[in-house]
């Protein structure tokens, strides 16, 4: 039992010793999805929106809604774009350079093939190597997930999400909290509002069309009166025929823009509405919190580990002995 202790406490001791200390950064934050069909007033101007090709609709009916966000953080096309950020500390590194740094993976890659420590993925990579650095680059994903990235919600009866960075590297930790967080945000945005946006591209594009054909019938107009200041009054033609035909065109691309621009108002209050809200509440700040294995708790720990394997060695060893005796 003596010889258990020892060994135990020993062996916690070089652990608790070894093992680095691991550093978390936490953001929460609250979304409030926009709404997904627009009702009320925009109903009566759907139809009219409709008849020259836009739909007044909702953006995207539940993309993203509740676990598909919390999957979306997780996911290889957003971790990799963060990793590719550069460090708001180091604007000479990127942030996977600071996870390369924290594994020591270059110096494996050293041992196992010298031409893995030729890639720089802040430059263009030679065709030859783009196969290696995509499959570094799933690597790094796969170990963030599993072992430094942590999503869920604060409450599942909450819509507080809480987004969990843990590395032994404090800088690193805060870094790619903050850079993630934001890039799956802006991402989510931008793709909630994205079918709204176009809307409202296609209806200025073809209200920017008729305002300027309306202009010209006017200038017209007043350009014929112009070309024809004592005009024969026997010979009218000359006047009133290009003058009403103008005047007819402008009246009718007047109705028209009118209902255009409604249609584009209208666009760009369904945009406010789909736009869905995101506010965070807490965000990383130095010092992050640490968890480290105490050498006291890891002795402890160790001794009893031990002391439990001995002394069930001991009850077998005797029960054997027991039984051949």
């Amino acid at each position: 039992m003596i010889i258990s202790v020892v060994l135990g406490g020993s062996l916690g001791f070089f652990f608790a010793k070894s093992k680095k200390p691991m550093y978390t950064a936490t953001t929460t934050f609250v979304l409030e999805a926009g709404g997904d069909n627009v009702g009320g007033a925009l109903g009566q101007y759907a139809g009219m929106a409709a008849m020259v090709g836009i739909d007044l609709g909702g953006s995207g009916g539940g993309i993203f809604q509740g676990d598909n966000l919390l999957e979306l953080y997780k996911s290889r096309k957003m971790i990799e774009a963060t990793l590719l950020l550069k460090s708001n500390t180091d604007s000479s590194k990127l942030l996977i350079d600071q996870y390369l740094e924290i594994n020591n993976v270059r110096e494996k890659w050293k041992k196992e093939n010298s031409k893995l420590s030729n890639i720089d993925f802040a430059k263009q990579i030679p065709k030859d190597l783009l196969r290696d650095r995509d499959s570094l680059l799933q690597k790094a994903v796969l170990d963030i997930n599993k072992n430094i990235l942590s999503v869920d919600k604060l409450d599942k009866k909450t819509a507080i999400i809480k987004v969990e960075v843990t590395s032994a590297n404090e800088v690193f930790s805060k870094e790619f909290n903050e850079a993630l967080v934001d890039e799956v945000n802006d991402f989510y945005v931008q793709t909630k509002t994205k079918k709204s946006l176009d809307n409202i591209l296609i209806l200025q594009n073809k209200t920017d069309s008729v305002r300027a054909v309306m202009n010209g019938n006017i200038t017209t107009a007043a350009a014929v009166f112009d070309a024809t200041p004592n005009l024969n009054p026997t010979k009218q033609a000359q006047r009133l025929i290009p003058t009403q035909r103008s005047q007819f065109s402008a009246e009718t691309n007047k109705a028209i823009l009118g209902q255009l621009v409604q249609n584009l108002e209208m666009s760009k209050m369904a945009l406010l509405k789909e736009a869905p809200l995101i506010q965070k509440v807490d965000e990383p700040v130095y010092p992050l919190m640490v968890t480290k294995v105490g050498l006291i708790k890891g002795i402890l720990v160790f001794a009893f580990i031990f002391v439990f394997f001995s002394i069930i060695a001991i009850i077998v060893i005797k029960y054997c002995y027991d039984i051949i005796k």
